[in-house]
């Protein structure tokens, strides 16, 4: 029995990288804000590098409730995205070179988001992990954790829930 032999590590990084890169810089709010995503085999990490303009009351300073409402729907989104497209690119159903604008699987849609801000995010980086508790045909439900320091001192935490896009073909 023949089989072929294995990729070299580096062509898959490569191939992960280049489609985690695709989806991240299909959304031009994610540069507005300076959003960017770390990856480790398939778990992501999401950054918010800290910058004078996500400051909400200079008073204090703290950051401002918006901006981490973002930060928090974002990081859900992605890695509900990018759930679905790991799949389907360690599958070989998708060729992460050849995706664009028109090959990029459609995004899922927020139905709702409940944040809880637990204290006041300081004016330094901060770090965001989802994790998908449910993900369906149609429905998906996503709770986020955020934190800056240290990672048992979360800021805000969130619960978002989305309506799955229908998959090219679909009706």
């Amino acid at each position: 029995m023949n089989r072929p032999p294995p990729e070299p590590v580096q062509v898959i990084k490569h191939r992960r990288d280049a489609a985690l890169e695709a989806l991240v810089g299909g959304i031009p709010y994610l540069r507005h804000l300076g959003i960017r995503f770390e990856r480790r085999g398939d778990e992501l990490t999401s950054i918010l590098p800290y910058a004078d303009k996500l400051i909400g009351n200079p008073m204090l300073p703290a950051l401002h409730g918006g901006a981490t409402a973002a930060f928090l729907e974002t990081t859900a989104t992605i890695a509900l995205a990018w759930s679905r497209l790991w799949d389907e690119i360690e599958s070989g159903r998708v060729d992460p070179e050849a995706l664009g604008p028109e090959t990029m699987p459609r995004m899922p849609k927020t139905i709702d988001i409940t944040i809880d801000y637990l204290r006041s995010g300081l004016p330094r980086d901060a770090y965001a992990r989802a994790r998908i508790n449910r993900s369906g045909r149609r429905y998906a439900s996503v709770q986020v954790e955020a934190w800056q320091d240290n990672r048992d001192r979360l800021y805000a935490q969130a619960l978002v829930h989305f309506v799955m896009p229908h998959a090219r073909g679909d009706g």
